[in-house]
């Protein structure tokens, strides 16, 4: 009896054995799967296509592309740890305290969907089921341009592992004198391209006969002032008078993705003879050398703005000072504070904050006279790879008497992992210097005087390929 027992016991634990084996093999098999409805060409296309595709495509800043389910099924298991941590897409500003056109966030429920498909093993789905991919313009985020002007030459970006401030021209002539609507800047290189001030130099039929007359570019440093570099450039009429220039008709800084706004609502009359000015165009040290060969897209307009904007900057460079002093000893943690006092009514437009590698956090605000705050954008983690210029869905008056805020906390400790010297050292920003390692603090402003009824004019309306108000 005893040894029928043992036996009897024995063959159950084997049973029980085999069972959890089995059970651990088909997980084993499963490992990373769940079960789950969702499919690509469902489900998933749409969020990769909205929130993804924009960038990562052909001729864009994203390092892949994200199109096709090949593409998508390549990258799922970085796009799901990516989107699980809110790493992409990227959208620095806090969606809590702000709204802004065109933010690029994931709702909790799309990024776990994402997450379930990716575990699921990217089922494709049925064809049916799949709708076109966007089509984007080559060469564009906005449609496809009027014009393009493009520089005749690549320009070399020297391997000398020291950043490089240039004074570019190219010169143009058009059929006639018109008017822009916008206009886009596309590098040729983004991985260097740190930052581009653009503007359009006008010529008088009568005051210069050859636009295209003299050199191309000039490295800033080496020319010394900015009237030697213009000197150099040819630029100046052919006696030696200046022409009309149009300033910051576009600006680039690193993932910045140029906004559309309704008709009449700035734009620039322009001759049909001129030159686009780059004015310090940034590219950051590289120990190999590479090229550049940038781009500006024309987008005319069939009447003249009524509306042109204007714009300034609070900190660096601008009209305010900070305080303290931008300078960042090693080893610190440190906020500084620059205001603006405003004396017209205006209607914002666009904004956008600017700090360099040691940035931590960026807020600014609005204090109205009657002690209102009015808020206008907090970036909890600053990015430096990110630096938007940030459009509100509808015109946001400032009344006069106000006084505009900006707080910037900036890392200069070894816990910052952008921060450029090991072991940390001695940070300024007082000279207002461009270079990377050097520190900025800016605040910059796009701004309507303030006409009865701008609140009501929507600026989230306007896509790719569209001109006017709905």
């Amino acid at each position: 009896m005893m040894k029928n027992y043992f036996q009897l016991k024995y063959a159950i634990v084997k049973q029980l054995i085999l069972v959890v084996t089995g059970f651990a093999i088909l997980i084993s098999c499963n490992s990373g799967k769940q079960q789950t409805d969702l499919t690509f060409n469902k489900e998933i296309a749409p969020l990769i296509h909205k929130h993804c595709t924009t960038c990562h495509r052909p001729g864009e800043a994203g390092p892949f592309n994200l199109i096709t389910y090949k593409d998508v099924r390549k990258k799922a298991k970085t796009i799901a740890r990516v989107v699980e941590t809110g790493v992409m897409p990227p959208w620095p500003a806090d969606p809590e305290y702000t709204h802004f056109v065109g933010e690029k966030i994931l709702t909790n429920a799309e990024k776990e969907m994402i997450v379930t498909w990716v575990n699921a093993g990217c089922p494709e789905g049925k064809a049916s089921d799949l709708k076109p991919a966007p089509i984007y313009p080559e060469g564009s985020q906005l449609g496809k341009p009027d014009v393009v002007i493009r520089m005749e030459e690549p320009f070399t970006i020297p391997g000398d592992n020291r950043d490089r401030f240039m004074v570019f021209k190219i010169p143009y002539e058009l059929d006639r004198d018109t008017f822009l609507r916008m206009v886009e800047y596309v590098p040729g290189n983004r991985k260097l391209s740190h930052h581009v001030n653009g503007h359009i130099i006008q010529y008088d039929d009568k005051l210069k006969k050859d636009v295209f007359v003299g050199p191309r570019y000039v490295d800033r440093e080496d020319a010394g002032t900015l009237d030697s570099c213009y000197k150099f450039l040819k630029l100046l009429n052919d006696d030696e008078t200046y022409p009309l220039l149009t300033p910051s008709v576009f600006n680039f800084l690193p993932g910045v993705l140029p906004q559309q706004y309704p008709d009449g609502i700035g734009g620039y009359r322009i001759k049909k003879k001129g030159a686009i000015l780059m004015r310090d165009l940034h590219y950051g040290p590289t120990p190999v050398s590479e090229t550049d060969q940038p781009h500006v897209n024309l987008f005319f307009s069939p009447k003249p703005p009524s509306r042109p904007f204007m714009e300034t900057q609070l900190g660096t460079l601008g009209i305010s000072e900070i305080v303290p002093p931008l300078l960042i000893p090693p080893d610190t943690v440190m906020k500084f504070v620059t205001k603006a006092l405003i004396y017209h009514d205006i209607s914002l437009v666009t904004i956008n904050p600017h700090m360099h590698l040691l940035g931590k956090s960026f807020l600014a605000y609005a204090i109205t006279p009657q002690a209102d705050t009015i808020r206008l954008v907090r970036i909890p983690k600053w990015d430096f790879r990110w630096q938007y210029f940030y459009t509100y869905p509808t015109m946001l008056k400032i009344p006069a008497g106000s006084t505009i805020v900006a707080e910037g906390v900036f890392d200069n400790t070894k816990n910052n992992p952008n921060n450029p010297f090991s072991p940390p050292r001695e940070i300024t920003g007082l000279g207002g210097s461009m270079r990377t390692t050097d520190e900025m603090f800016q605040l910059i402003l796009t701004f309507l005087p303030y006409f009865p009824g701008d609140e009501q004019i929507r600026l989230d309306n306007i896509l790719p390929g569209q001109t006017g108000l709905e």
